[in-house]
């Protein structure tokens, strides 16, 4: 097999910066995917079930469906709806962070539901009521517990953004179909993709490892 590093020396520089918006893309999508996925989680557990309903009806759509379909929906539907036209880097935040908030909730309401319920009652008899049982007792302990799966949510995350290059967002995969396109050649774009990929992920492990020793 020829095998050109000219090509990657060439596209060198653009995949760097395709590298970093993918892990910008990453970073961005997590924290909104785990801010907006709490409030599911709570409404998911509620009670009433005009607030539990909607909430698990989210959660089936985007865990029950393919990403990839997701995002074309965002970038040819609902940003121009809301914009009036679409943006590729909105519509990969957009579509990322909704998915992400469909498996964050779940982790939420697992780690929420693994601390023993006499927990809560003991904090009711402290005369805590339920936001400030949540804040400084469940939450607390629960959170500790939903690192490893925040973690491989996260890597998870920085692999399915590779999807987002169907909407010419110009993350690493965008610049290896770029390459692929030019030079007609598939080993080297490809390849080359895999190994960013690799080392994100297995530094991504590595740091999670790390993080739950400490914690």
């Amino acid at each position: 097999m020829d095998f050109r590093f000219d090509i990657i020396y060439e596209y060198g520089s653009l995949l760097f910066k395709g590298t970093m918006y993918t892990i910008g893309i990453s970073l961005v999508s997590i924290l909104l995917g785990a801010i907006f996925g709490l409030a599911i989680a709570f409404c998911k557990m509620a009670k009433r079930w005009f607030i539990s309903w909607p909430a698990q009806a989210y959660i089936n759509f985007f865990r029950g469906t393919p990403l990839y379909v997701q995002v074309l929906i965002v970038h040819f539907g609902v940003v121009p709806a809301i914009y009036g036209s679409t943006n590729a880097w909105i519509a990969a935040i957009v579509a990322l962070s909704l998915n992400s908030a469909a498996y964050c909730a779940e982790i939420y309401r697992a780690g929420i539901q693994s601390v023993d319920k006499g927990q809560t009652e003991a904090a009711f008899s402290l005369g805590m009521n339920y936001s400030e049982t949540m804040r400084h007792v469940i939450l607390p302990q629960a959170i500790k517990r939903m690192i490893p799966a925040f973690g491989n949510e996260f890597i998870v995350l920085v692999k399915d953004s590779s999807l987002v290059a169907i909407i010419a967002a110009q993350e690493v995969m965008y610049w290896a179909n770029a390459m692929r396109g030019q030079y007609l050649r598939v080993w080297e774009p490809y390849l080359t993709v895999a190994v960013i990929y690799f080392i994100l992920t297995y530094s991504l492990n590595k740091l999670l490892l790390y993080i739950e020793r400490k914690v």
